[in-house]
C-alpha cells in the first residue's frame, strides 16, 4: 500500500538548476500531499466512509475510505457523502453518490466528476469544489458531458466516472481578507505591466500612469497575450460539440 501522507517538497517555481520557470510561486506553509485515488480500481470491493478531511492541496474536502480487504484510501468528498457510508466502484455498482462506473452504465442526466477521458488513466475531468458533468447523451462508443465550464464534448463511454456532484460548494464566495494568506498558499504577488520598468515587461514605461502602448497586449515574454495564443488544431478539438463560449 502508498503512503496515504508525505510531506511536500517546495520547488518555488524553479527547476533543479535554480532557474526560474513559474513566476508568483514561494513561501508557501509546509503541508502534507495526501494521495487521492483517482483510478478507483478496486472493483466490486466495498469501502466504508470512515473519515472526512480538510485537503490544503485541493478547492473540495476528502474522505477515507476504509475496504473490506483491509486498504484504506483518500477519494475526493461528493456532496452527501456521510460517514459510515458505503461505495463500491464497478459496472454493476448502484446508481448511488460515491459509487463509480462506467459512463456507458449511467442513466442520462446523471451527475458525475473524476471523469476519465482515457479508460484506465484515472479520473482528470470536473475534480474541484462543486464541479459535476451531466451525461447528455451517448452515440457509438462515446457520451455527451456538458462540463461545468458550458462545454458540451464527447468522452468514451469505457471511462469511468464518480456519481454526484462535489462538496464545498461555497468555496467559489470565500473572501481571503488578507495578503498573508496568500502567501500562506504559496502565492506571491502579481503586479502589472503598466507598473513595471520597460526592460522587466513590455508594457512597462512612460511617465506617469500610461497604458500599454501597443496596439496588441504581450506577456512578460514578448508573446501575444490577446486573441488565438494557442494551437489552432488542437488533438481534442474533434471531441468538443460545443464551445463554452458558443
Amino acid at each position: 500500500m502508498n503512503k496515504l501522507k508525505f510531506i511536500k517538497k517546495k520547488h518555488s517555481g524553479r527547476m533543479l538548476s535554480g532557474e526560474l520557470v513559474v513566476r508568483h510561486k514561494g513561501g508557501e506553509h509546509k503541508r502534507f500531499i495526501r494521495t487521492i485515488d483517482f483510478k478507483r480500481d478496486k472493483l466490486g470491493i466495498e469501502g466504508k466512509v470512515i473519515a472526512l478531511e480538510y485537503d490544503p492541496n485541493r478547492t473540495c474536502d476528502i474522505a477515507l475510505i476504509s475496504y473490506t480487504d483491509g486498504e484504506k484510501r483518500y477519494i475526493l468528498k461528493p456532496e452527501g457523502l456521510k460517514i459510515n457510508d458505503v461505495v463500491v466502484s464497478g459496472e454493476e455498482a448502484e446508481i448511488k453518490i460515491g459509487n463509480c462506473a462506467p459512463l456507458n452504465s449511467l442513466p442520462l442526466g446523471t451527475l458525475v466528476h473524476s471523469i476519465e477521458l482515457t479508460p484506465g488513466k484515472g479520473g482528470q475531468l470536473a475534480r474541484s469544489a462543486g464541479s459535476s458533468a451531466v451525461i447528455q447523451a451517448r452515440e457509438g462508443g462515446f457520451v455527451h458531458l456538458k462540463l461545468p465550464s458550458g462545454e458540451i464534448r464527447k468522452v468514451r463511454g469505457a471511462g469511468f466516472a464518480v456519481i454526484g456532484q462535489l462538496g464545498n460548494l461555497e468555496w467559489k464566495n470565500e473572501f481571503f481578507a488578507k495578503a498573508g494568506r496568500k502567501r500562506h498558499m504559496g502565492i506571491r504577488p502579481t503586479v502589472r505591466g503598466v507598473a513595471q520598468n520597460p526592460r522587466s515587461h513590455p508594457h512597462g514605461g512612460g511617465e506617469g500612469r500610461s497604458g500599454i502602448g501597443m496596439t496588441t497586449p504581450k506577456t512578460y515574454a514578448g508573446r501575444k497575450a490577446v486573441g488565438k495564443t494557442r494551437r489552432v488544431n488542437k488533438y481534442s478539438n474533434k471531441y468538443i460539440l460545443q464551445r463554452r463560449k458558443g
